[in-house]
């Protein structure tokens, strides 16, 4: 038989990703997993000082941690059925799909849950599917996780 003993949750506040969060919550209580909700805070200010040099980040970094924080703080409020798991938060700093992948690696996850759509628009355009990239590099199964009711239209 299959053992889940750890589960990786990538959260990043959007709604697919809170309703990924609700199938992770359902495999913890299933196999009596932990369950570690992660938050990667995306270095945009590579990015940005690439193209505006002249921009400081002194507390650009502090706001976006303390923000996430914020947004952390309320997810975990706002889903009751955490309380009735064995859960943890942490967060990180990078390229998402990088650090999901070296969170998973590094603490020996069993399986990662993860929404498909976070991103969309002009950024998924530009920095690619976190999930895709999850799925092809990742160390162990992961499960995706799709809106109720999104369609996928065909390009």
């Amino acid at each position: 038989m299959i053992e889940i003993k750890k589960i990786l949750c990538p959260v990043d506040f959007s709604e697919t990703s809170n309703y990924a969060l609700t199938y992770a919550i359902d495999f913890a209580k299933v196999f009596n997993a932990e369950l570690e909700l992660f938050h990667v805070i995306f270095d945009e200010s590579q990015i940005v000082a690439f193209y505006l040099p002249q921009v400081t980040f002194q507390n650009f970094d502090k706001e976006l941690e303390e923000a996430a924080k914020k947004e952390m703080d309320k997810l975990v409020e706002d889903f009751e059925e955490l309380k009735n798991v064995n859960y943890s938060v942490k967060f990180a700093k990078g390229t998402p799909f990088l650090e999901i992948i070296n969170e998973a690696k590094e603490n020996s996850f069993d399986m990662i849950v993860i929404g498909t759509h976070g991103r969309t628009g002009l950024e998924h355009a530009l920095f690619g599917s976190t999930a895709e990239k999850v799925v092809r590099k990742a160390p162990c199964p992961v499960f995706t996780v799709r809106l109720k009711g999104h369609k996928f239209k065909m390009p």
